[in-house]
């Protein structure tokens, strides 16, 4: 069995669901209840989330031959453009893993992400030749402090894995980071910088309480915070920004950007719309459907663009 995003269920013909916007990239999961103990996570160890949800979406679990059935017919109909394994740790994880992305290869030639927490570089070698196109790392927070609050310990050790994958297999590590989890703007931007240089790809989310976590009665980040989380991200990979063209208040808040241009520079909206690997849109994954829009899965207008340029409280 595999379980398989709500979103993903419907576009796969697996559920009926009725969606604003479809997912362009197929979001399955492997494994149970997590072995880590994540404080903002539905899956982690001491949770009393449901066992069916990942951030705010469910994830019901079907047959792993049906589902990849349904992936070869979405890939002929042209419907997803990716597919995306989402691993919690277990005893039998890293196998399975393996296994599952062996049955879906056989079945179409989608580019495969795997998000998992791999033991060392031979797992990653190992990943990589199986067929992941990208191997996820879900370091999340920006820095060792916020990773010892909500994560634990292996800070040290799961960025020598990310930098030594990015470094053997330029293009192919992904890092997912969350941001609302305590840190700093300066933290994150800091981190953001640090996964970019080393050649990886910055898939960046916003923290979204889910009842049942650790951290259920924390409040998301502002709007503002994480529109210039965004810009910053975008700048930084595609306006080739660096530290030193942003500037910090005394509380580490984003106040000032000297990139020549930046506004303008933002006015096609792709800042703003949801990040990481290729084709991936996560529709309503931070959201509900009518609230807040964090991350637009689809093209903004240009209204829209301003208006999240606006929202980030930054005067160009």
């Amino acid at each position: 069995m595999i379980r398989v995003s709500i979103g993903t269920a419907g576009v796969l013909g697996l559920a009926q669901v009725q969606m604003a916007v479809v997912p362009t990239t197929a979001y399955l999961m492997l494994g149970e209840r997590c072995a880590m103990n994540c404080a903002f996570c539905a899956q982690a160890r001491q949770s009393q989330a449901s066992e069916m949800v990942l951030s705010r979406v469910s994830w019901p679990a079907f047959p792993l031959d049906q589902a990849c059935v349904r992936l070869e017919e979405a890939e002929r109909r042209g419907t997803v453009r990716r597919c995306c394994i989402q691993v919690t740790v277990g005893q039998d994880a890293y196998q399975d893993t393996l296994t599952a992305m062996r049955s879906i290869r056989q079945a179409t030639r989608l580019p495969l992400d795997v998000a998992i927490l791999p033991a060392d570089m031979e797992q990653v070698a190992e990943l990589i030749a199986a067929g992941a196109d990208h191997v996820g790392f879900g370091l999340d927070a920006a820095c060792e402090r916020v990773f010892r609050q909500v994560k634990g310990q292996h800070w040290r050790r799961m960025c020598d894995v990310i930098a030594q994958t990015a470094s053997q297999y330029p293009g192919r590590a992904a890092v997912h980071l969350i941001v609302g989890l305590g840190e700093t703007e300066q933290e994150m931007v800091e981190r953001m910088s640090w996964v970019h240089d080393r050649g990886a790809v910055v898939g960046l989310f916003a923290f979204t309480p889910v009842r049942g976590t650790a951290l259920a009665d924390r409040p998301p980040p502002s709007l503002a915070q994480y529109r210039r989380m965004q810009a910053a991200r975008w700048l930084i990979v595609r306006g080739g920004a660096c530290m030193p063209d942003f500037a910090f208040d005394e509380r580490g808040a984003l106040r000032g950007i000297a990139v020549p241009g930046w506004p303008a520079l933002l006015a096609g909206g792709e800042a703003f719309r949801t990040s990481g690997c290729p084709d991936c849109n996560r529709p309503f994954y931070n959201e509900r459907p009518g609230g807040t829009m964090y991350n637009y899965p689809r093209p903004l207008t240009a209204g829209e663009a301003q208006q999240a340029i606006q929202e980030m409280e930054i005067k160009g």
